[in-house]
């Protein structure tokens, strides 16, 4: 079962404000005692935190509405009420975040850790010691708190990335996925094997790059035929884009013409993208029939480094790989 969850529907609502009391001070001895009527709190906030180590919103699943603590009311003795706990509701890095009723996008959670506010709480009442004035020494006046908001939310993830590989169907992208990071992405002989974007990481002295394999696009994707481009939304955000083609094809003409149907379906889905086409693979050479055209092959003039690679590929091509992803 596929539990890899990309969008998702939810409501949220904030805390309400608690209200504001009225109160006068009872003391033995003191007779005419003022107000003390303290101010209700206020109310939870709902927050959203991106998080790295998720990649779908499957924990939100069990639970599609996520309310905030409300405050509490203000007590004798001018003592407030306590404020509403905040929610904190955790996304992979690239949610996108929309506002169902007008579809506008709200939050987009792009950053480690940090915190991202959606709704604030209701304020807290006012307690009639604040109303004390010399014409009115002692005010019976409090204020209730403020209502909490209410929204649904579309969450849409769109993975970030460093680079994004792209290929029709069971052309070796999650083997090479798994050959240059730690990712253990599904191999199988069958198209469609890969049914979620894979993810894996290249580690350097310096830094860690990110990588997403994308699942299979196929010729008229954009009209919905297979996966459709419903998976492509995860290369929106990718720096670099690399293209893997099967070089166990019987002819090099076979090999343009499948990079040709690929980039369509791409600039079908936005043409900003072609632009980030920086590396073609190759993959399965050891299969090729043309082996002898290979050094010599080119798409589009020289404007693509290209890589050719098979299962056993070389400790240098690694090397290269890692090199020339991180542009």
């Amino acid at each position: 079962m596929n539990d890899y969850i990309d969008e998702i529907e939810i409501t949220i609502s904030s805390g309400n404000g608690g209200n504001g009391i009225t109160s006068f001070r009872r003391e033995k001895f003191v007779p005419f005692g003022g107000p003390d009527g303290g101010d209700g709190g206020n109310g939870g906030n709902v927050l959203f935190q991106g998080c790295s180590n998720l990649d779908s919103f499957k924990d939100l699943t069990q639970t599609r509405f996520f309310r905030a603590q409300n405050g509490g009311n203000g007590k004798g003795s001018n003592k407030n009420g306590k404020k509403g706990n905040d929610i904190i509701i955790k996304v992979p890095l690239g949610t996108e975040i929309k506002d169902k009723d007008n579809n506008t996008t709200i939050i987009d959670v792009i950053e480690n850790d940090k915190i991202y506010l959606a709704l604030s709480g209701g304020t807290g009442g006012k307690g009639n010691s604040n109303f004390k004035t010399s014409k009115n020494q002692s005010p019976r006046k409090a204020t209730m708190g403020k209502p909490g908001m209410k929204k649904k939310l579309f969450l849409n993830l769109k993975t970030l990335s460093d680079i994004g590989i792209v290929g029709f169907p069971n052309v070796g992208k999650s083997s090479i996925i798994n050959l240059i990071t730690n990712s253990k992405a599904e191999i199988g002989d069958y198209a469609f094997t890969t049914l979620s974007p894979n993810l894996g990481v290249i580690k350097t002295i310096d830094s860690d790059y990110l990588i997403a394999d994308i699942p299979g696009i196929v010729e008229n994707a954009s009209k919905g035929k297979g996966l459709g481009i419903k998976f492509l939304k995860h290369i929106e955000r990718s720096r670099n884009i690399v293209v893997v083609l099967n070089g166990s094809c019987g002819k090099k003409e076979d090999l343009i013409d499948e990079f040709k149907k690929l980039t369509r379906e791409i600039k079908l889905y936005s043409t900003h993208l072609i632009n980030r086409i920086k590396l073609i693979i190759i993959n399965k050479s050891d299969l090729c029939l043309f082996k002898d055209d290979l050094k010599n092959f080119r798409i589009d003039g020289d404007i693509h480094q290209i890589l050719f690679s098979c299962k056993e590929c070389k400790k240098e091509e690694i090397s290269f790989l890692k090199e020339n992803f991180l542009l």
